[in-house]
C-alpha cells in the first residue's frame, strides 16, 4: 500500500518528526514501513507499507495518521464534513430488500445537482500525481480520493440514468449486468446488487455498474456509501473474480460508522467544481448489524492485568511501573476507544482508576478488537514492543491433559494396526459438512442444547468458512490425493477436535462453541483379498470393524465385553446401504464404519473404493485403562477342540461369544471364528441360515487336561449354542457340506 507523508501531514500538522524516523516508530508499532521513496523538494516521500489483513482500519492516510498521533501524543486533525445546507426535496427513493437486510446493514444516499464534471484539480490531482494513481474526473476521482484518505468505499451513480429508485437486493438468478471494466457478469441468487426498480446497477462493494457510470455529460449524482456483509462480498468477490479495492476493505470488515462521513467527503469534493444539494443525507440502518459491529458491549480492562502480562518495562521506576492508568488511557483514547473507571477503582488526579479497572467502549472502525488481551496487546504495540525488558517467564508446571493416557494408547495401537496418523484442516466447506453430518453420533435433545454449524466470521474462503463438525471430510480428502497420487494402498487415522454451536432455546444465534475430541479412520486397498471369513470386497469393512474392536479392548467396561454390540440399522447416508455398520456402548451410538456412498465417492472420481470410521472417542476416553497382567506360561499341553455350528443369519458372532464366555469354563484359553460358510442354492446350507466353524483352546496351568474335561467343556457349549437356536454340526456332516 502507497502513503505519502505530506499527505499524513496534512492530518498532523504538529508531526515534527522526520519521515525516516516516522517510518521506523511505524514499523515497530507493527505498521510496517517496507520502502521509503523521497519524491523531491516540498513533497515528502512515500512509504510502501504492508498492513495485516486485520488492521482494515489502517488501509488508509487517516488511519496510519491516527497511529503517529497515538505515537507522539499529536492531536489528529478531524476529518472536515461540513457541507452547505440542502435544497428541500423529496427523499430520493432508496430501500434494502428484506431479503439482504442481513447483507447490507447501512445505506446512505444523498443527491447533487448541477454537478460539472471536469479534471480533477489541486490537492486531488496533486496527490494522485505523487501516488500515480489515474485520474478520470472529479466525480470519479472523489470517490477514489476519499477511499485512500480515510478509507471507506463510495460510488458515485449517474442519477438520470436510474430508473425510479434505489434497491438493495440479491440477484436475480441469470440476471446480467455489465461492469465497470467492460465485462458482462451473470449474476447469481447469491450475488447482492445495488439495483433501480429494473435493472442492476452495481455488484454491491465490488465495482460499478457500466449503464450508470459518470460521464462528460453527467448533471445529477447520486452518491453512495453502505456498509455491506464481509462474507457475501467475500463470496461475490471469488465468484466473479474481481479483486478491487473495495472488495478488499468490505471483506475485512468495514467501519459501519463511517458511511455518512465517507458520503459526505465525496460531496463536498465534487460540490467544489459546482452543483449543490436536494434532500437531506438518506441514512438507512439495520439495528442488529449496528449492535453486533458498531454498538458492541464495552469490555472490561483491568490495570493489574495489563501490568501482569506485559511484565518489566526499562521505563520502570523501583515499586513504580511505567504502565499508569493515565498511559493506558492515553493509548487507548487515540485509538478510538472511550475509557470510564469501574465504580469500585480508586481514581487518580485525571478521573482514571489508579489501581484497578476500566470499561472500554470500542471504536466501530476496530472490528479485530474483542477481549481485554487484544486491549493489552494494543497497549504494548504502541508503548514499543523494544522498550520492556528481556525477562524470562516464571516457571509453572506442565500438567498431562486428564485423558492423554488415553488418547497415547488409542494413538498407539492404531499404529501397532498398520494405520498412519494424519492431520488435516481444522476448517470446512458447508456442502462438506452437510453431507458427513453424523447425528447418530450426537447427543440426544434431551441431553445438550440445539447444534449447529459455527460459521468463521472472516473465513479465508467458501472451502473453510466453518470450524469442522466432523473429522470425515478432511479424511475423505486425505484419501482423494493418496489416490490422485497413485497410492493405492492407504490406512490413516486423525485425533482431533470438532466443533458444534449450541443455540439458546428462543434464538438462532450461537451461544457458545463446543469442541468434542474425536476420531476418523480411513482406509482403501487395491489388493484386498477374501479370508474364510469374509469375501474380498467386505473384507475393508470388517478391518474398520476389528480395528474398533481392538481400541474398545484397550479400557475397561462397565458390565465388561458385553456392553460392546453392534447394528446395522440406523445408519446415516454417507454410508453405501447395506455396507456398514454401528458400534454400540450399552445400546448407545459411538462408532459407525462402512464403505463410502457412491453418491459421494462419484463426484470424487475416486479410483477404488474408499471405507471410513467415525468414532465418537470422547465415550472412550473417559474410561480407565485395562491394567496389564503377566503370568507365568503353562507347561502343560494346550488343546484345541473346532466346532461347527449353523446359525441363523441375524445371529451375530459377539452374541455367540459371549453365551460361550457366560459358561466360564476352566481353562479356556482363546476363542476365535475360523470359517463362515453360505449355500447360495440352499442344499447343504438352508437359505436364511450359515455355517459357523469356530476354534476353542484349553490349557490347565496344573495338569495334562483329559478327554473327559474337553468333553463336559465342549457339552457345556453345545447346549448353550443350541438353547441360542444354533444346531450342532457333526464333524462328518460339516465335512461333507465343505
Amino acid at each position: 500500500m502507497k502513503i505519502l507523508t505530506s499527505w499524513l501531514r496534512h492530518y498532523l500538522p504538529a508531526l515534527s518528526v522526520s519521515d525516516r524516523q516516522l517510518a521506523d516508530d511505524l514499523t515497530l508499532r507493527g505498521i510496517a514501513v517496507e520502502g521509503v521513496h523521497t519524491l523531491g523538494p516540498d513533497n515528502g516521500h512515500l512509504f510502501e507499507m504492508d498492513i495485516t489483513t486485520n488492521r482494515v482500519d489502517a488501509m488508509n492516510h487517516y488511519g496510519i495518521a491516527r497511529e503517529a498521533a497515538t505515537i507522539y501524543d499529536l492531536p489528529l486533525a478531524p476529518l472536515d464534513t461540513e457541507l452547505p445546507a440542502a435544497t428541500p426535496a423529496n427523499p430520493f427513493p432508496v430501500r434494502i430488500a428484506d431479503d439482504a437486510r442481513n447483507l447490507c446493514g447501512r445505506f446512505t444516499a444523498q443527491v447533487i445537482r448541477n454537478v460539472n464534471i471536469a479534471p480533477s484539480t489541486t490537492q486531488v490531482a496533486h496527490f494522485f500525481d505523487l501516488l500515480g494513481q489515474k485520474q478520470i474526473s472529479n466525480a470519479v476521482d472523489a470517490s477514489n480520493f476519499t477511499l485512500l484518505g480515510m478509507g471507506h468505499p463510495t460510488h458515485a451513480f449517474d442519477l438520470d440514468k436510474i430508473e425510479g429508485g434505489i434497491v438493495v437486493r440479491l440477484a436475480r438468478p441469470g440476471e446480467k449486468l455489465k461492469l465497470l471494466d467492460g465485462t458482462d457478469r451473470t449474476l447469481e441468487a447469491e450475488d447482492l446488487v445495488v439495483a433501480d426498480e429494473k435493472k442492476a446497477l452495481a455488484l454491491a462493494g465490488v465495482m460499478g455498474g457500466w449503464d450508470s457510470m459518470i460521464t462528460a455529460e453527467t448533471r445529477n449524482v447520486l452518491v453512495e456509501a453502505a456498509w455491506f456483509d464481509p462474507a457475501s462480498i467475500r463470496r461475490s468477490s471469488r465468484r466473479h473474480l474481481l479483486h478491487t479495492d473495495a472488495s478488499h476493505r468490505f471483506e475485512r470488515g468495514a467501519d459501519f460508522n463511517a458511511a455518512p462521513l465517507a458520503n459526505a467527503l465525496v460531496c463536498d469534493l465534487i460540490l467544489a467544481s459546482g452543483g449543490y444539494l436536494e434532500g437531506e443525507l438518506i441514512d438507512l440502518i439495520h439495528p442488529a448489524t449496528q449492535q453486533r459491529t458498531a454498538a458492541r458491549a464495552p469490555i472490561a480492562l483491568s490495570l493489574g492485568e495489563v501490568q501482569r502480562h506485559l511484565g518489566t518495562t526499562l521505563d520502570d521506576s523501583p515499586g513504580r511501573s511505567a504502565l499508569t492508568a493515565d498511559l493506558v488511557d492515553q493509548y487507548l483514547t487515540a485509538l478510538g476507544c472511550i475509557l470510564v473507571a469501574a465504580p469500585h477503582s480508586a481514581a487518580s488526579s485525571s478521573g482514571l482508576a489508579s489501581t484497578s479497572d476500566f470499561s472500554v467502549t470500542l471504536p466501530s472502525w476496530r472490528l479485530d478488537l474483542e477481549r481485554e488481551i487484544d486491549l493489552i496487546e494494543e497497549i504494548a504495540r504502541v508503548f514499543g514492543y523494544n522498550r520492556f525488558a528481556n525477562t524470562l517467564p516464571a516457571p509453572r508446571p506442565v500438567l498431562a491433559h486428564a485423558t492423554a493416557p488415553q488418547a497415547r494408547a488409542l494413538r498407539a495401537r492404531l499404529l501397532a494396526l498398520g494405520f498412519t496418523e494424519a492431520i488435516s484442516s481444522t476448517f470446512a466447506s458447508v456442502a462438506e459438512s452437510s453431507s458427513f453430518a453424523a447425528p447418530a453420533l450426537r447427543p440426544s435433545a434431551e441431553d445438550s442444547p440445539s447444534l449447529q454449524h459455527v460459521v468463521m466470521e472472516n473465513p479465508l474462503s467458501e472451502e473453510a468458512s466453518l470450524l469442522r463438525p466432523s473429522l470425515l471430510p478432511g479424511m475423505l480428502s486425505m484419501l482423494a490425493n493418496n489416490l490422485n497420487r497413485d497410492v493405492r494402498e492407504v490406512r490413516l487415522f486423525e485425533q482431533g477436535e470438532i466443533f458444534a454451536g449450541t443455540v439458546l432455546a428462543d434464538d438462532s444465534t450461537i451461544d457458545s462453541v463446543v469442541e468434542t475430541p474425536s476420531l476418523v479412520l480411513g482406509l482403501t486397498s487395491a489388493h484386498t483379498a477374501a479370508t474364510p471369513l469374509h469375501n474380498a470386497t467386505d473384507a475393508p469393512i470388517f478391518e474398520l470393524k476389528g480395528a474398533i474392536e481392538s481400541l474398545v479392548s484397550l479400557f475397561q467396561l462397565p458390565g465388561g465385553s458385553e456392553s460392546l454390540s453392534f447394528t446395522t440399522e440406523s445408519l446415516p447416508s454417507w454410508l453405501e446401504p447395506g455396507r456398514g455398520g454401528a458400534a454400540l456402548l450399552h445400546g448407545r451410538p459411538f462408532a459407525l464404519f462402512g464403505e463410502l456412498a457412491v453418491s459421494l465417492a462419484a463426484p470424487r472420481k475416486l479410483r477404488q473404493p474408499v471405507f471410513l470410521a467415525a468414532v465418537a472417542v470422547e465415550e472412550l476416553l473417559v474410561l480407565p485403562l485395562r491394567k496389564h497382567t503377566a503370568r507365568e506360561l503353562s507347561r502343560f499341553q494346550a488343546v484345541i477342540r473346532d466346532l461347527s455350528f449353523l446359525f441363523p443369519d441375524t445371529l451375530q458372532w459377539h452374541t455367540v461369544s459371549a453365551a460361550i464366555h457366560a459358561l466360564a469354563l476352566p481353562d479356556l484359553e482363546s476363542l476365535s471364528p475360523l470359517e463362515i460358510f453360505r449355500d447360495r442354492k440352499g442344499r447343504s446350507i438352508p437359505a436364511g441360515d450359515y455355517s459357523l466353524l469356530f476354534r476353542m483352546v484349553f490349557q490347565s496351568p496344573v495338569r495334562t487336561l483329559t478327554e473327559a474335561d474337553l468333553q463336559g467343556s465342549a457339552a457345556r457349549v453345545i447346549e448353550a449354542l443350541t438353547a441360542l437356536g444354533g444346531r450342532h454340526r457333526a464333524p462328518d456332516e460339516a465335512a461333507h457340506a465343505s
